[in-house]
């Protein structure tokens, strides 16, 4: 129980004020006129204002309240490595003896991870929310259990108290790293890109660890090749990407004995490989309404250079013109066909005849570039079964059909396969049409499928659209010289464009067109995995190994013709390893080695400012655990082998009682006696002076 005087003036305090000056002046008159009483007109004075004044005694109840110290424990990523989690649970049962051993003092611990969105180590933003919950004249000290390596170094809050570091991890840790600089998320196919690769070893390095690292590189599921390279030095690598789409180029280190994790020692880089041009050499044969409708198409797109070879005269026209008179330059037809065949994309071959203007050998040519990995597309019309049609010619070799030499023509509707439903380039293109579906086509080659996949078909379900590979290359063969009646849109059109498109990406060997494909996307830590495939049997399981080693089978569930589909949450950030038969895909879960393990080596240097500012200090619990002490407040928190907190003393007001300090009578005796007692004395030396 506590007193203390309280006043509550029954005048205001500024009359009060007034009545006080005016009470001094009165009895300095007196005391300058010689009165003999004046003391005791000051003492009556005194009483009267005292009596205004109104003072009362207030007594007060107060319940003590105990000192709260809060304890964070970073418990992400980083602090999981070497000793760290034995010295955390060490230095947290230490704290808690430390505590309990203290009077009227409670400890809080707030166990902190990884932030969301791999924001790092948030231990300061976590002081904050405690500190929010509590009142802050409690606060007798607050402890930070962690690496140092804070990631919210400008949320730190306003401490009323002193706040201490006690740092994790051994002072002979050391920790080997790969970086990846200047890594763009495009470039064009065929140009030389520059990459820079570091390897960096940082902490206590032991004297015996090589100066040259193993570095592996891989590009998708191609064979990974292995370089040694020096530690400490940028590495200039020229990558050019082996196709459009996205490319994934895998870079790791071998692991060093004793580093503390080989976590940061991989990096995955995606790269969307886009080409600059796509170069197509359309070969017309004699002109017809479906040759405008593919020289339209192809220059609508401006990412195409087209150079269109088509025969405006064939050379059996006899009709008298001179020939100078015909053409102002010759065609190029050597340049094209032999010199520059390879800058080639795409050839198409749009109802192409050999009348002697194209050598056997150019055609060879174009076999051969195929082979070795160029695409060619042949739109077939009524000159395929004649005796100078391409299929009488060195390019037979690697077209996938034979042709009858009959021609259909009767009103059809092409129509999808069951492997057309699941092929990417047709996959979904049934989709596309109108209500009523696709518009007719009213002409079509008999042809006999002898390689490839049949993925369209026309009257009879003969085949439309043929699709194969032949050496490094593919090849395509339209049985129809009417997909441009999809292009004027009769009745209704159909999706010759798309077609087109994936028609050439396939060819091009555009990854998200392949037939058989493996693909993984990520949302937060969502992977989504994707399996297509076009044979009949549904594919097995996917084994996914984590960045931890840890390997979990997958079932897919089929979504879609041809298509496969699994959504799962990764258990943490970093890199992941698909396996499914042949196929193989790397994915990274946010940044392919997190923000917290970027700098794994524990350092005081973000913290330490934060925690002087407060009084306290950093120790290092490879060398100890310090002893926890109680000091006054503005007194030093910290010193050798022992850090402090500060008692607040804080209390809880429980019950007031207020009551008058002298009853309102006794005001009023006090100051009648000392006025009578001025006037008797101030009246007997009158009488004596007279």
């Amino acid at each position: 129980m506590t007193g203390s005087i309280v006043f509550d003036p029954l005048v205001g305090w500024p009359v009060l004020a007034a009545l006080c000056v005016f009470a001094a002046l009165l009895v300095a008159f007196a005391l300058w006129r010689g009165l003999s009483g004046w003391w005791l007109r000051a003492l009556t004075a005194t009483v009267v204002l005292a009596a205004l004044a109104n003072p009362a005694l207030q007594e007060e109840d107060r319940g003590t309240l105990s000192d709260i110290v809060i304890l964070i424990v970073d418990e992400s990523a980083s602090q999981q490595l070497g000793n760290r989690p034995a010295q955390t649970a060490g230095a947290i049962a230490a704290i808690e003896a430390e505590v309990a051993a203290l009077a009227n003092t409670e400890l809080r611990i707030v166990r902190v991870g990884d932030g969301a969105d791999d924001a790092g180590s948030l231990p300061l933003t976590a002081l904050a929310q405690a500190l929010a919950e509590e009142p802050r004249a409690r606060i007798a000290g607050a402890m930070i259990i962690s690496d140092g390596r804070a990631h919210d170094l400008e949320l730190a809050p306003d401490m009323p108290a002193p706040l201490h570091l006690l740092l994790t991890g051994e002072p002979t840790d050391w920790d080997r790293r790969l970086i990846v600089k200047d890594a763009p998320a495009f470039a064009i196919l065929g140009e030389e890109l520059q990459l820079t690769l570091r390897i960096e070893d940082s902490g206590a390095v032991p004297a015996d660890i090589p100066p040259m690292a193993d570095l592996t590189i891989a590009v998708d599921a191609e064979p990974p090749q292995t370089f040694s390279v020096a530690v400490g030095q940028d590495l200039t690598l020229p990558v050019t990407l082996p196709h459009g789409g996205m490319n994934v180029l895998q870079f790791s280190v071998t692991a060093a004995a004793g580093e503390l994790t080989d976590r940061n020692n991989a990096a995955v880089v995606s790269i969307n490989g886009v080409r600059d041009r796509l170069r197509v050499l359309l070969v017309s044969g004699e002109p017809h309404t479906g040759e405008r409708v593919w020289r339209n198409l192809l220059k609508s797109d401006p990412s195409v250079d087209l150079v269109h070879f088509t025969i405006l005269r064939p050379p059996e026209k006899q009709d008298g013109v001179p020939v100078d008179e015909l053409s102002l330059i010759a065609f190029p037809t050597r340049e094209l066909f032999v010199e520059k065949i390879e800058e080639f994309d795409l050839i198409i071959f749009d109802r192409y005849r050999i009348r002697g203007i194209l050598p056997t050998e150019y055609l060879q040519n174009v076999a051969d570039y195929v082979r070795g990995g160029g695409t060619v597309l042949v739109s077939a019309g009524p000159e395929a079964g004649v005796a100078d049609s391409l299929w009488r010619s060195p390019l037979v070799d690697v077209l996938p059909v034979d042709v009858t030499g009959r021609v259909i023509a009767e009103g059809f509707r092409p129509e999808l396969t069951d492997l057309g439903r699941r092929h990417p380039v047709t996959e979904g293109l049934d989709a596309l049409a109108p209500d009523e579906g696709w518009g007719r086509w009213f002409r079509m080659m008999e042809v006999r499928p002898r390689a490839g996949e049949t993925l369209m078909t026309g009257p009879g379900n003969r085949p439309l659209l043929q699709l194969a590979r032949e050496g490094e290359g593919r090849v395509a063969v339209l049985a129809s010289d009417h997909i441009w009646l999809w292009g004027r849109g009769y009745e209704g059109g159909g999706p010759q464009l798309e077609l087109l498109r994936r028609l050439a990406h396939w060819m091009l060997k555009e990854p998200e067109l392949e037939e058989e494909a493996l693909t993984a996307t990520t949302e937060g830590n969502t992977v989504t995995i994707t399996r297509r495939s076009i044979e009949d049997t549904p594919p097995g399981p996917v084994t996914v190994t984590g960045p931890d080693g840890e390997t979990v089978t997958l079932d897919l569930a089929e979504t879609a013709p041809g298509r496969f589909a699994v959504d799962w949450d990764a258990p943490e950030m970093g890199l992941y390893r698909l396996e499914q038969g042949d196929l193989t895909r790397v994915v990274a879960v946010g940044p392919s080695a997190p923000r917290e393990f970027v700098e794994t080596i524990a350092s005081d240097a973000a913290l330490a400012p934060v925690v002087a500012e407060t009084g306290g200090g950093v120790m290092v619990l490879a060398d100890g655990m310090p002893d926890l002490r109680t000091v006054r407040e503005g007194r030093a928190a910290v010193g050798r082998g022992w850090i402090g907190i500060t008692p607040r003393n804080a209390y809880v007001t429980e019950d007031i009682r207020v009551a008058a300090l002298l009853p309102g009578w006794l005001y009023l005796l006090l100051a009648a006696g000392l006025a009578i007692a001025a006037w008797l004395v101030e009246g007997r030396r009158g009488a004596k002076a007279a």
